[in-house]
């Protein structure tokens, strides 16, 4: 594979993670979120689970795409 080639996957690949890793903080924030301590309904437990699932697509799709990438280099 070729070098330029294989800079670009591997920093898509980084890319992903992170947004994933900022994904899952954020979802961690929202399902923390103290609405029922204070007598509010949870409004944010939607978007806690949607970031969580997106996150978890774009983790599983940075490490298939490693594992290609690394079986072909190999």
């Amino acid at each position: 594979m070729s070098g330029e080639g294989s800079k670009s996957k591997f920093k898509a690949e980084i890319f992903l993670l992170l947004v994933a890793i900022v994904l899952f903080t954020v979802s961690a924030f929202f399902y923390s979120y103290e609405g029922l301590t204070l007598g509010f309904d949870y409004p944010y437990r939607g978007y806690a689970i949607s970031f969580v699932g997106f996150g978890s697509v774009l983790m599983v799709t940075a490490t298939i795409s490693y594992s290609k990438r690394s079986k072909n280099s190999v």
